[in-house]
């Protein structure tokens, strides 16, 4: 699919997208899906009394904004660029025909699912664990997702703030730092020193398994 929206979307220019700055937000009817050349774009929404709940964080070369195809008047979340981001957008009528030109639909149902999946994990996490699990149940997450191996185990090169992590795992800032001061204590996660996320994955989840 990646290499298919890249043919789609070759004679188009890249939107620049400034760090902080939104591509839509809740409510817009904007009927574009879009594809991420570089940067960083998280999808967050709040409630009513204002607490914003981050849903996701999308890198280079993942796909957003495909929610318009549901026929929904407007966007139920908030797009906004962690760091300076390049886009290509498609209108939701185009990219339906790529997918079916190139035959991509099963493949695209199946790319949906896998997202369903793991808002599902999210919504259980949310409901059975406590914080500090939400904590490195995410970052479990995060570092299958986007990170890049590492000697050391799993190596995160996006920049998600203390004050994101809390959003995604719906506690405090400062619980999620005294979390994650405990994590790097017990030797489950470590600071590069091009200031990187290292996961150690196994220890992280022989640690989680330990606490339930």
């Amino acid at each position: 699919m990646r290499n298919s929206l890249q043919h789609e979307t070759k004679n188009s220019r890249a939107v620049k997208i400034a760090k902080h700055d939104y591509v839509y937000t809740v409510g817009e009817a904007v009927e574009m899906v879009y594809f991420i050349e570089s940067g960083q774009i998280k999808l967050a929404t709040a409630s009513s009394a204002g607490k914003e709940c981050l849903l996701a964080i999308h890198g280079s070369g993942d796909v957003f904004g495909e929610l318009c195809l549901s026929g929904l008047t407007g966007r139920s979340e908030t797009a906004t660029a962690m760091e300076d981001t390049f886009l290509k957008q498609v209108p939701c009528a185009r990219f339906l025909e790529r997918l079916s030109k190139d035959k991509l639909l099963e493949g695209f149902i199946k790319y949906l699912t896998v997202r369903v999946a793991d808002q599902q994990e999210v919504i259980t996490n949310l409901v059975t664990v406590d914080s500090e699990q939400r904590l490195g149940q995410t970052l479990l997450q995060i570092a299958r997702r986007h990170g890049k191996k590492d000697p050391r185990s799993i190596r995160i090169e996006l920049r998600i703030s203390h004050e994101e992590l809390s959003e995604m795992v719906g506690t405090t800032r400062p619980r999620i730092s005294v979390f994650m001061q405990r994590f790097h204590n017990l030797g489950l996660i470590e600071t590069s020193a091009e200031h990187h996320l290292i996961i150690k994955e196994h220890k992280l989840m022989a640690y989680l398994e330990s606490i339930i």
